[in-house]
């Protein structure tokens, strides 16, 4: 019964119907690990990046665990300043801000009210103070211990990544080797290849991207700059990491900057700032991308976009960073699985 057609079709069906189950299942327990899986999978891009200075700092005979813990408090140095510069801007303009803020939000009532919008200056300005109100009135200490509870997460993440970034770098050949020691010698090869297309791709992504959103930081903080925008350089960091949302992060981060500049200066310097957002995201769609991307980010823009929002969806802000990455390694891992053995390099598939 089962050689027959409505045999086959059954049997096919039902391993459809369990290779649905399974993922679904995985998917879940993905989702309940997700304080262990999100800084694993970060760990992995930041170790692919990373891993560069660490094979050049080995070849110029430097011990495999100095030179992790060099490159890593390089990395750590990097993004500590501009957190530290970040912090310093707003602190010493914000009372600035706040008055530039409150002109800003009064010319913004003024320009609804004058607009094809059926409402006044004092109806927007009663909304204003009425939410305000309502959001003093809903903080409670629940909120706090959530908000508190949000901090420790974001704190234990931080240091999984740090703890597991240190061991990719250090000792990833290692791991990798271990991995690959249950597979039979024709399937080992085909993940050695797979393993560093990922590596490939993972490093050269992280790379590529942060190159292009140093450029769009650097374009657009130069015009905020300036044009005297009182927290112009907090507004390039966002831009900055704006950029690692492909399609949306930029658009966002850009209107935002226009938005901030209207509020704290003019309605010409915010058409400007506009302008420059434009200029600059043009350039980097159709100039930066493609060179410094390369055969990198080799999908298709509609892929892009269902990967980045399932990966909002799923795990909100860190999902979109990595969906689109991780769907990238994903593709290129599964053309090197299937690609023969004379076509490959054979280089050393691990970030250690």
């Amino acid at each position: 019964m089962w050689s027959a057609r409505l045999g086959r079709t059954t049997v096919r069906t039902l391993l459809v119907i369990l290779g649905l189950v399974l993922v679904v299942a995985a998917g879940y327990v993905l989702w309940t690990l997700r304080l262990v899986v999100v800084p694993l999978l970060i760990a992995l891009l930041l170790a692919a990046a990373i891993s560069p200075l660490v094979r050049w700092l080995n070849r110029r005979n430097v011990p495999k665990a100095l030179a992790t813990w060099i490159s890593m408090l390089a990395a750590v140095t990097v993004l500590g300043g501009v957190l530290v510069v970040v912090v310093v801007s707003v602190s010493s303009r914000w009372n600035q801000l706040t008055a530039s803020s409150n002109l800003g939000l009064s010319r913004l009532e003024n320009l609804a009210a004058e607009g094809p919008l059926p409402f006044t200056v004092a109806q927007l300005r009663q909304a204003r103070e009425a939410a305000v109100g309502y959001l003093r009135e809903h903080l409670s200490v629940a909120d706090a211990f959530s908000a508190l509870s949000l901090l420790t997460t974001l704190v234990v993440g931080l240091l999984l990544v740090v703890v597991m970034l240190f061991f990719f770098l250090k000792d990833g050949r290692g791991m990798w080797g271990f991995l690959l020691e249950p597979l039979d010698a024709d399937r080992r090869e085909k993940a050695v290849r797979a393993g560093t297309r990922a590596l490939e791709t993972m490093g050269g992504y992280v790379r590529g991207i942060t190159l292009v959103a140093l450029i769009d930081a650097v374009g657009i903080g130069v015009v905020l700059f300036v044009l005297g925008v009182p927290l112009a350089m907090p507004l390039a960091v966002i831009v900055f990491l704006g950029a690692y949302v492909p399609i949306i992060g930029a658009t966002l981060s850009g209107a935002f900057a226009v938005l901030v500049t209207f509020v704290t200066n003019t309605a010409q310097d915010a058409l400007i700032v506009a302008v420059a957002v434009v200029v600059v995201q043009q350039l980097e769609g159709n100039v930066l991308q493609p060179l410094i991307m390369g055969h990198v980010l080799s999908l298709h823009p509609l892929v892009v976009l269902i990967a980045l929002t399932a990966g909002s969806v799923l795990a909100g802000i860190a999902g979109a960073v990595l969906a689109v990455p991780l769907t990238a390694v994903a593709w290129a891992m599964l053309k090197a699985w299937q690609k023969a053995p004379e076509t490959e390099t054979g280089a050393d598939p691990t970030p250690g």
